[in-house]
């Protein structure tokens, strides 16, 4: 197995004590967990970057790759944002109301299964994220941390990242029905 496809395994693994770390916080009395779910999830997003550096860099793209990467990159997200949703435990300032991890969610299951059928009709297993899809990603992901650290403009940063959600959302249907019909008219 490549160094690329450990890290993006390394990232699945923060999951949970991500998750655990939220699951343990109490305002005022246990703050290290607070801080701590935030260092695991800034070690994800670096770790996002470092495995597509090293993939790309030391020509380790691989089928596993192409699949690891983005699978963690999704797991990590939509549990962060189910997680400030569904944690009755966290303060109200850390927590998100439910239609934010809804429409995460909604999004992720589409492309993917989008992805599924264009694999299926076509055979190309390759994922095609565009600018607005990393643009996605990179909002998603400082909407957790801002959250998290109790940034007073973190909920601009999640008004703007449930924008480009919905928008990139719609981006790769398009993308999936291009390819789709691409592959028809062969």
């Amino acid at each position: 197995m490549s160094l690329a496809n450990k890290i993006s395994l390394f990232r699945i693994l923060l999951v949970p004590g991500f998750v655990a770390c939220l699951l343990y916080y109490r305002p005022g009395e246990s703050e290290v967990f607070r801080y701590a779910a935030v260092g695991l999830f800034l070690l994800g997003t670096i770790t996002d970057a470092v495995d597509g550096y090293i993939a790309r860099a030391a020509n380790q793209a691989s089928r596993l790759g192409a699949i690891l990467d983005p699978a963690a990159d999704k797991l990590f997200l939509v549990t962060a944002f189910l997680s400030l949703s569904l944690i009755t435990t966290l303060p109200p300032e850390v927590r998100l109301e439910p239609w934010v991890p809804l429409l995460v969610f909604t999004r992720d299951i589409l492309i993917v299964s989008g992805w599924l059928l264009v694999v299926l009709v076509t055979g190309d297993i390759r994922a095609y994220p565009s600018k607005l899809g990393k643009a996605t990603t990179l909002f998603q992901m400082l909407t957790i941390v801002t959250v998290l650290l109790g940034f007073s403009y973190s909920r601009i940063v999640l008004w703007i990242a449930m924008g480009l959600t919905v928008l990139s959302g719609i981006g790769y249907l398009r993308l999936g029905n291009q390819l789709l019909n691409f592959k028809k008219s062969d």
